[in-house]
């Protein structure tokens, strides 16, 4: 992997990681929890979203993708808090 599609991902991550947050709960996580939260987000997006037949490309697709998976794990992370 090279230091340019590092930081893609950083950054990638970082925007979909707040974007989530100021979606689901209002706040971000920090740069590093938005990190996180991004990228495991673009994972989990990444596995799911292809069934439904959504597919994006470009960088904008990128973080719209890997925002979509965050929010699904944000949503799934406060159902498991709740019970």
């Amino acid at each position: 992997m090279t230091v340019e599609a590092l930081l893609i991902w950083l950054i990638v991550g970082a925007v979909a990681g707040w974007l989530a947050g100021q979606i689901v709960k209002g706040h971000g996580f920090g740069l590093a929890g938005n990190i996180v939260v991004g990228i495991v987000g673009a994972f989990l997006a990444g596995w799911l979203l292809p069934g439904l037949g959504l597919g994006l490309s470009g960088i904008v697709g990128s973080i719209i993708y890997a925002a979509l998976g965050a929010i699904i794990l944000l949503l799934l992370i406060g159902l498991i808090k709740r019970a």
